[in-house]
């Protein structure tokens, strides 16, 4: 088992910005998580965990979203990379990732919460300021959307970047 707090070296984190693409019903929206266990417990954040020894990053972020949320994505562009850093009281490094953030366009089904958060849903992306995300998952919705509009050569996905 690895030790997450108070790591030695920093843990590889993966995230998953699923996208629900224009034409889908309730467009414009993006799958978040609320944690369940530290760090940022009850907080809303993108689905996302810790890559296992051996696992690839893009089968990480298959299986997190899978864990988490019950939902299955097509293709994965790596959009981002974040660095999470939590520091206790004294200043210690009491949890460090290095995460690597994909986009992917949700392809159908209803998120239900599972492994460690205790809700997920599509929340629109013209209303994140109430999910009162870290300013990096604001960052990193916007690369996705951009890289997905791109990728599908549609115009830019609604909502706020």
């Amino acid at each position: 088992m690895i030790k997450r707090n108070y790591p030695a070296r920093p843990l590889v984190g993966i995230g998953v910005v699923l996208l629900k693409p224009p034409g889908a019903a309730t467009a414009g929206a993006v799958l978040l998580v609320r944690r369940g266990k530290p760090p940022a417990m009850g907080r809303w954040s993108l689905p996302g965990g810790a890559q296992d020894l051996g696992e690839t990053a893009e089968h990480a972020a298959r299986r997190e979203l899978a864990e988490e949320t019950g939902l299955a994505c097509g293709p994965l562009i790596l959009a981002a990379n974040v660095d999470s850093i939590h520091r206790d009281a004294a200043g210690r490094v009491e949890y460090h990732y290095t995460i690597l953030d994909f986009a992917a366009c949700w392809q159908g089904g209803v998120p239900i919460a599972g492994g460690d958060v205790t809700d997920a849903l599509f929340a629109p992306l013209d209303d994140l300021d109430r999910y009162e995300l870290w300013s990096e998952a604001h960052r990193v919705i916007g690369t996705a959307r951009r890289l997905l509009s791109s990728a599908s050569g549609a115009t830019a996905m609604p909502g706020r970047s």
